[in-house]
């Protein structure tokens, strides 16, 4: 008679003939080995981890923190060195590509692509955006040399003035001159996307505030239908806390299959929540965000469920440091027979932040990326500080980390 251990066996042997047969190796990461996590870090580094993690688990410490800094600054006191040795060297790659380069090459080696992020913020004149635009082409001339640098991105108000994004979504008149400053604006998206599509490499297009974003939308959908005939070039950003981002996205579907061009989709759960809940609030209009977190997490899963649903239109890039919506997403891709490496799946995290899962991903053979923000110290403090403040306010990302973080310590500890 035939034991139970012998039908588990060849279940066992059954699934597998049939994952060899379809050449698909399931292989669910473990967001719990800090071992292959933390791997690149050296004690110190960790360390240093540890102790910046712990000091934004302070909320009224990164208030105070954050207004010092900014003072100190602005007062040009002689703050850089301890900035750059701290919070900068953890969450940035270094002050140009050059700097940014060992870092590529190291996390490369453990299949970890980067995404070159120029991150001065806050510019309002000219000269300032032309120059952003000029570092986002030379981006694209060093992506395409590099494999470990799949994509180049920018932020919209890298390239002209917030105050123009927002009086464009309003549909409001524009002065002459601002509408030459916008013809500015285009031609510098132009530009890029141009360049993008001329070297064949992927542009990924940053979502900002809800009240200037229709115009940004708009301009990113007029360089898609230009550019992405054949396949995904320009990616737009859907932010999807808020609540309208996933129709939006059903109408751009739409669009595409009608005028037969790609659609470049990174889907986020977004950056702005407080600002965008007390702008709401002062004008008295009705919020965009959605109105819990699980409702957030809920739209940012079905935009998934959407796009892997018409991968023949879509490529996805899922920005996420959640570990269910990456296990999600890993679940789609088994159920419909999606390899791993499939080139129009990506997984991405930032620097410094939720190496469990980008590294854990890498090693099961999925393709995940860093953002690798880099400028010089003081232009990438907004970016910096936002960091910090959205740490602290999302609800378990900073335990999180902590809790690995000290994990990895005393398995080292262990080991020694």
């Amino acid at each position: 008679m035939l034991n139970k251990d012998y039908f588990i066996e060849m279940i066992l042997i059954s699934v597998l003939i049939f994952e060899s047969l379809n050449g698909i190796q399931i292989m669910q990461p473990n967001f719990e080995n800090t071992a292959i996590a933390f791997e690149l870090k050296s004690d110190s580094q960790l360390e240093r981890a540890y102790f910046l993690f712990k000091m934004i688990a302070n909320e009224p410490l990164v208030r105070i923190g954050t207004a010092v800094t900014n003072f100190a600054i602005k007062a040009h006191l002689p703050v850089e060195g301890l900035i750059r040795a701290t919070v900068f060297d953890h969450f940035c790659g270094g002050v140009n590509e050059e700097d940014c380069l060992p870092i590529i090459d190291r996390m490369y080696e453990k299949g970890v692509c980067s995404i070159l992020d120029y991150s001065a913020e806050g510019k309002e004149v000219d000269n300032q955006f032309d120059f952003a635009m000029q570092k986002t082409l030379e981006v694209l001339d060093f992506v395409k040399e590099k494999d470990a640098i799949p994509f180049a991105v920018f932020k919209p108000t890298g390239f002209g003035r917030f105050k123009l994004f927002e009086k464009v979504t309003a549909g409001l008149d524009l002065t002459s001159d601002e509408t030459a400053e916008w013809d500015r604006i285009v031609n510098r998206f132009e530009k890029v996307c141009k360049k993008a599509y001329d070297l064949d490499v992927a542009l990924l297009i940053d979502a900002e505030e809800s009240w200037m974003q229709k115009a940004a939308d708009d301009l990113v959908l007029s360089m898609m239908r230009k550019y992405n005939s054949q396949k995904a070039i320009v990616f737009n950003t859907f932010q999807m806390y808020r609540w309208d981002r996933l129709d939006y996205m059903k109408e751009l579907h739409q669009l595409a299959m009608e005028e037969g061009f790609k659609l470049g989709a990174k889907v986020v759960r977004g950056a702005y929540m407080e600002k965008e809940n007390d702008r709401a609030e002062e004008k008295g209009y009705k919020s965009p965000i959605c109105k819990s977190k699980q409702e957030t997490d809920a739209n940012f899963d079905a935009s998934i469920a959407f796009m892997m649903d018409h991968l023949d239109c879509f490529t996805v890039f899922a920005g996420t440091h959640n570990e269910q919506s990456c296990h999600k997403l890993i679940s789609l891709m088994e159920s419909k027979g999606i390899e791993p490496n499939y080139t129009s799946v990506w997984f991405g995290q930032l620097f410094g932040m939720s190496d469990h899962i980008t590294y854990n991903l890498t090693a099961a053979g999925y393709n995940a990326v860093k953002y690798l923000p880099y400028g010089p110290v003081k232009d990438v403090m907004p970016y910096l500080i936002r960091r910090a403040e959205e740490n602290t306010s999302v609800a378990g990302q900073t335990s999180r980390e902590l809790a690995l973080l000290q994990k990895e310590r005393k398995r080292r500890k262990l080991e020694d």
